[in-house]
């Protein structure tokens, strides 16, 4: 059950929000306390499955062999094999282009210490390394659910944003979506709730609203 503060905040986020003539993102900012991010053991690092997903299309690559490179085509967004690996690997302007337009990376697990050799330089600070896959599997219900993905990092930071959808859904499935991340990050903090000392709901220009 959704609470009804968050749905009246979300309500409000959009309802102030002047109309703009693109789609604008809806985020949730996060700000937390009492908590020493300088220690690595206590920063957030979390893939979450949003109920109602982005309300827009996100670009997931796969990286594998003929037979996954198959099974990929039509349901990824890009294919990449072995080889064109190594050519992307070898020219790094191209590495960071593939890096800044994908979303999400799906990579054969035999494959995984090549990539993290050749790319990791390039994929790991964005936090984008690739999620592993066995050779043989289908790629489809694994690009489905990250394109319903938001990954959450706190680096150093005790203020963060996440997306939750765009201003096109409705304040339930914002709310639902919003919520499901503040679930996530409340369990990950050592005081729980306590360690929360604030979060907003707002579109990409708009104001904010509280929603905790």
């Amino acid at each position: 059950m959704v609470d009804k503060t968050t749905i009246v905040a979300v309500k409000k986020a959009l309802e102030s929000s002047p109309k703009r003539n693109f789609r604008e993102s809806v985020d949730l900012a996060i700000n937390l306390k009492d908590v020493d991010l300088s220690v690595p053991k206590n920063r957030i690092q979390e893939d979450i499955i949003l109920p109602h997903g982005h309300g827009k299309a996100l670009k997931v690559c796969v990286i594998g062999g003929a037979e996954l490179a198959e099974k990929a085509k039509g349901v990824a967004d890009l294919v990449i094999t072995p080889e064109e690996l190594g050519e992307i690997a070898d020219d790094k302007k191209q590495a960071k282009k593939v890096a800044s337009q994908v979303d999400y990376f799906i990579a054969e697990a035999p494959l995984m210490p090549q990539i993290g050799k050749r790319l990791g330089i390039v994929l790991a600070p964005r936090g984008k390394m690739p999620k592993p896959i066995l050779p043989g599997d289908d790629p489809a219900p694994m690009i489905e659910s990250l394109r319903k993905t938001v990954s959450i990092r706190t680096r150093n930071r005790r203020t963060f944003q996440a997306p939750v959808g765009t201003v096109e859904m409705s304040p339930e499935q914002l709310a639902e979506n919003i919520e499901t991340i503040l679930k996530r990050v409340t369990v990950k903090l050592e005081k729980g709730r306590m360690n929360i000392d604030s979060a907003y709901v707002k579109t990409t220009m708009g104001p904010s609203e509280r929603v905790l």
